[in-house]
């Protein structure tokens, strides 16, 4: 979505409006889910599935504990985002994915591995923050490599927008983060200028080029890994609110 064509829906939100459905975090897209996968959701679901609904949730009841609160947006199989969770043990990790082969995966690992403190929602993150989530109720947010979308006709459909942002930022806490990485260097000035222009939040990097040293807790999944021994780069920006 452009920043000239904005609908008074999006620039001015309201808990519960429409702007949750103007914006989706993710794209559909086919997938099968294997045996593993399957069996995952009737072994694991149960604890570790949170359905969607249109009331807030009560984190605590829902993790069994009172900690800080980080929401992840979009985490494709789930790899990083229990590693992440197993590097921190102190923290909860709320984790938003709509494919369900990437759901069962995630599943998989927290029932096999005891990774405790990981709860999915299978929803649009935009409606879970709108409907289950208050403002000022997050400690961090985490969107690690989001479809870069590199056609210049498709830059509208790209997640990291102005819109979206101040819609994270509102969720945030004084004094959280928020926290994007990109293998796509166009989409990384992108995002450094979008979030560069939100009041709200500031940039934490010391690098005159805006982009952050790679956080120790953000594993390098085998993708990366890849693209780095073929020369490509990454680059994480983290903010912070203020």
């Amino acid at each position: 979505m452009s920043t000239t064509e904005v609908p008074d829906a999006i620039k001015n939100p309201k808990p519960d409006a429409p702007f949750m459905r103007v914006i989706k975090t993710y794209v559909l897209r086919a997938g099968r889910m294997g045996p593993g996968q399957t069996r995952a959701f009737e072994q694991f679901g149960v604890k570790f599935l949170l359905p969607f609904k249109r009331e807030r949730l009560d984190v605590d009841t829902s993790f069994g504990r009172q900690a800080p609160l980080i929401l992840e947006i979009g985490f494709g199989m789930g790899d990083a985002t229990a590693k992440i969770a197993q590097t921190r043990p102190d923290d909860n990790f709320l984790c938003c994915e709509v494919h369900a082969p990437g759901v069962g995966a995630l599943l998989k690992r927290c029932g096999e591995e005891g990774i405790g403190n990981i709860r999915i929602v299978q929803h649009d993150a935009i409606e879970v923050m709108g409907h289950m989530l208050g403002e000022n109720s997050l400690d961090g947010v985490h969107i690690f490599f989001p479809d870069p979308w590199h056609k210049s006709r498709h830059h509208k459909r790209r997640l990291i927008q102005s819109p979206f942002v101040n819609r994270l930022a509102r969720h945030i806490k004084q004094g959280g983060y928020l926290h994007l990485a990109t293998d796509w260097h166009p989409y990384a000035e992108q995002m450094l200028q979008v979030l560069s222009a939100e009041p709200h939040i500031k940039n934490t990097a010391t690098d005159p080029s805006g982009f952050a040293e790679k956080p120790s807790y953000r594993p390098l999944t085998k993708f990366e890994n890849r693209g780095l021994k073929l020369g490509h780069g990454v680059w994480d920006l983290v903010f912070e609110k203020l």
